[in-house]
């Protein structure tokens, strides 16, 4: 059991890295849609503000801010990561990038079905838990102390597609809340 503990307090603004559970995979740009419905619906039901956010291939980065009235950013994300991982399972999975292991089981004649390949794909206990196997079970938060804070996170999402190599400035990267803070004035190129 974790002994890590989170902040019991009111809303506030809280930076996140969440990742898919196949590092090195695409899903996320290729089904951007996907994630983008799937938080435009949970941002109708559980309302919280975008402050920057960075979609890459494989995990993303964001920060949020949330209501006093309803600070639970955990039901959001599984909210999120849910409405995702159910829109790419009924499209089929491996047809939109997502690609379970498959047994290791080499017996002359066998043909896995698509049940029994995503089953050896997850541990007992994402199999309990009914977890698709898309996303790492956790993810990581920090919460924003101060304005400094607040403006190294909202710049390491900006610059981490360059961090990465996909791009030379931040503004080549489309999944990115960078164009919208060009066009506010918040960001400039």
């Amino acid at each position: 059991m974790s002994n890590s503990r989170r902040p019991k307090g009111r809303g506030g603004s809280v930076f996140f890295t969440v990742c898919l559970a196949q590092r090195g995979s695409a899903l996320l740009v290729d089904e951007i849609e996907i994630l983008r419905e799937a938080v435009k619906v949970t941002r109708a039901r559980r309302p919280f503000g975008i402050d920057a956010w960075v979609v890459l291939p494989d995990h993303m980065h964001a920060v949020w801010t949330l209501p006093a009235d309803d600070p639970s950013y955990s039901d959001r994300w599984g909210a999120i990561k849910a409405r995702f991982s159910k829109v790419v399972r009924l499209k089929g999975g491996e047809s939109v990038g997502w690609k379970p292991t498959l047994p290791t089981d080499r017996r002359v004649g066998f043909q896995p079905t698509e049940a029994e390949r995503l089953r050896a794909a997850r541990s007992p206990s994402k199999v309990a838990k009914q977890d698709a196997g898309i996303w790492q079970r956790r993810f990581w938060e920090h919460h924003i102390r101060d304005e400094a804070d607040y403006d190294a996170h909202v710049r390491y999402c900006m610059t981490n597609p360059v961090k990465h190599g996909l791009v030379e400035r931040p503004e080549d990267w489309p999944y990115s809340s960078v164009h919208r803070d060009m066009r506010i004035g918040r960001w400039a190129a």
